[in-house]
C-alpha cells in the first residue's frame, strides 16, 4: 500500500464518519450503532495515520517505505503519547 492508497483510505473513512453522523441526525441509525461504528472508524483511522507516519519516516532516513506494514489496533492504541 503506497502513500496515495493510505490517504485514499483515510479520506474514505472520514467520508463514512460524516455519513454516519448524517444518518444519526436523520434517525436512520441509533446512537449506539453510530458509537460502535465510529469506534471502528477511529481505530482504522489511527492505523492509517500511523502507517503513513512510519512510511514517511522510513523514507526520510533512506529506508524502503514499502517495508512498513499496518500495526494492529491494540499496538497503535497502546502507544504512549
Amino acid at each position: 500500500m503506497d502513500d496515495k492508497n493510505v490517504l485514499d483510505r483515510i479520506h474514505g473513512l472520514v467520508d463514512e464518519e460524516h455519513k454516519l453522523r448524517q444518518q444519526l441526525g436523520k434517525g436512520e441509525i441509533s446512537s449506539s450503532e453510530e458509537h460502535a461504528r465510529l469506534k471502528e472508524l477511529e481505530d482504522a483511522l489511527d492505523q492509517c495515520w500511523d502507517l503513513l507516519r512510519r512510511r514517511r519516516a522510513a523514507r526520510e532516513v533512506g529506508n524502503d517505505p514499502n517495508g512498513e506494514q499496518a500495526h494492529s489496533v491494540n499496538e497503535v492504541e497502546g502507544y504512549l503519547q
